[in-house]
C-alpha cells in the first residue's frame, strides 16, 4: 500500500485519487499496486457501480512513471535486468489491461498534466470509460523526448486516432489541450476547471449506475467552450507528411515545407531520439492491426529491449537527472539507424509461453 493513492466509496461509486503532488502523480510501483488492487476488488463487488479516478492537485492527473526511478535502477543493472524495472512496466502494462476491459462505467478527470503513463490509467474502453478534459488539461505521449517509445497501450490508441493523428503525437511528443484530445479521440468531454466543483456535485451525489449518462450530459453542454482544435485546422497538412512510408521520408517531406506549423514539427522532431522515433513509427504500423492485449505484450517486448540498448538511460539523464537537455543519442542522426537495428527491437525477449503478459 501507499500514502501516495486514497480510496473511498460514495453512492455506489468508488474514488481513487492520486496524492503525489510534488512529483504530479508519477506513477511508483506501489501506486500502481495500490490501483490495481483496488480496481480488481472492485471490478467484483456488486456494491461498486462506477469507478472514478481523480488527482489532489489541478496541476495534474498523472505526468507518467517515475522516470528517476527508471535510470536508478536502470544504471545499477545494466542491460535492463533489474527486477524492479522488470516489475514496473509489467504490472503497469497490466494495469492498463484492466483499465481498458473494466466492465463498469470509467470516470478519468484529466485536469492538468496527463502524459505517459497517466494516459495508460485515462484511456479505457470505448464502452465504459468517460474521459474528461479542462482548460488546464495539457496532454502528451513525451516518450521519444526521453529514449522510450508511447507505451502504455500507445500502440493501440495512437494507432486508432484518426488519420495521421497518432503518428503526428507520437514521434513529435508534443503537448497538446483540451480541443485537440478531443479531436484526436483521446478525450470525450470538456468541463472547464471552474466547473469542476459543480462536476464533483455531480458525481458524488449520482449513483454508480447512472454515472456515465449524467457525466456525459454535463460535459455535452460544455463541450463548444474548449474552442477551436490546432491540430484540425492543420488536419490535411498532418496527413500529407505522416504517411510517408518512414520517418527520414517524414522529416524530409517536413523539410520542403515552408509552413509555420511544419517547420514547428520539424523542430520538435529534430530533439528527439532518432533510433526511437523509428522503432516507433514501426511499433504504430503493428499497432494498427492488433487488439489490446497483443499491442501491450508488443511494448513489454520493447521495453526490455529499451533497456538493453540503453536509449533512456541517456534520455532521462539529460531531462531529468543533469537536466543539460543535450542528450547523446545512438546513433545521433537518423542517417544512423538501420533496418536491423529496429527490427533488434521487435525480437522476442521470452518465449511466448513464459511472455511475463502472456496471461492477458
Amino acid at each position: 500500500m501507499t500514502d501516495h493513492v486514497h480510496t473511498k466509496v460514495r453512492n455506489g461509486t468508488g474514488f481513487i485519487t492520486l496524492d503525489r503532488p510534488k512529483a504530479l502523480n508519477s506513477l511508483s510501483l506501489d501506486m500502481i499496486r495500490t490501483i490495481t488492487g483496488t480496481l480488481l476488488a472492485w471490478r467484483d463487488d456488486s456494491d461498486i457501480a462506477a469507478v472514478v479516478v481523480r488527482s489532489t492537485t489541478e496541476k495534474a492527473l498523472c505526468a507518467g512513471g517515475d522516470i528517476r526511478f527508471f535510470h536508478a535502477a536502470g544504471t545499477a543493472t545494466p542491460q535492463g535486468g533489474s527486477a524492479q524495472i522488470e516489475d514496473f512496466f509489467t504490472e503497469e502494462y497490466a494495469l492498463n489491461y484492466l483499465v481498458y476491459c473494466f466492465p463498469k462505467p470509467y470516470v478519468a478527470l484529466m485536469d492538468g498534466v496527463v502524459m505517459g503513463g497517466g494516459m495508460g490509467i485515462a484511456q479505457g474502453g470505448p464502452h465504459s470509460s468517460v474521459r474528461v478534459v479542462t482548460d488546464r488539461t495539457r496532454l502528451a505521449m513525451p516518450e521519444v523526448n526521453i529514449g522510450l517509445f508511447p507505451d502504455v497501450g500507445g500502440s493501440y490508441f495512437l494507432s486508432h486516432a484518426p488519420g495521421k493523428l497518432g503518428v503526428y503525437l507520437a514521434l513529435t511528443a508534443l503537448t497538446i489541450g483540451a480541443a485537440d484530445a478531443m479531436y484526436c479521440r483521446l478525450a470525450d468531454h470538456y468541463v472547464p476547471a471552474a466547473e469542476l466543483p459543480q462536476l464533483a456535485d455531480l458525481v458524488g451525489s449520482t449513483a454508480g449506475a447512472g454515472l456515465r449518462e449524467a457525466v456525459g450530459m454535463f460535459g455535452r453542454s460544455l463541450r463548444d467552450e474548449a474552442g477551436p482544435s490546432e491540430l484540425q485546422a492543420h488536419r490535411a497538412l498532418i496527413d500529407d507528411h505522416f504517411t510517408q512510408p518512414s520517418v527520414p521520408d517524414i522529416v524530409a517531406s517536413l523539410r520542403r515545407d515552408d509552413h509555420p506549423f511544419a517547420q514547428k514539427t520539424l523542430a520538435a522532431m529534430e530533439r528527439r531520439s532518432p533510433l526511437m522515433m523509428c522503432v516507433t513509427f514501426e511499433m504504430i504500423r503493428r499497432g494498427a492491426t492488433m487488439g489490446v492485449a497483443d499491442c501491450l505484450r508488443m511494448e513489454r517486448n520493447l521495453v526490455r529491449r529499451t533497456f538493453e540498448h540503453g536509449e533512456i538511460i541517456e534520455g532521462v539523464r539529460a531531462l531529468a537527472i543533469d537536466k543539460d537537455h543535450a542528450p547523446r543519442w545512438n546513433p545521433p542522426t537518423l542517417d544512423g539507424v538501420t533496418e536491423d537495428m529496429v527490427a533488434r527491437f521487435f525480437e522476442p525477449a521470452w518465449p511466448a509461453w513464459a511472455h511475463p503478459l502472456r496471461h492477458l
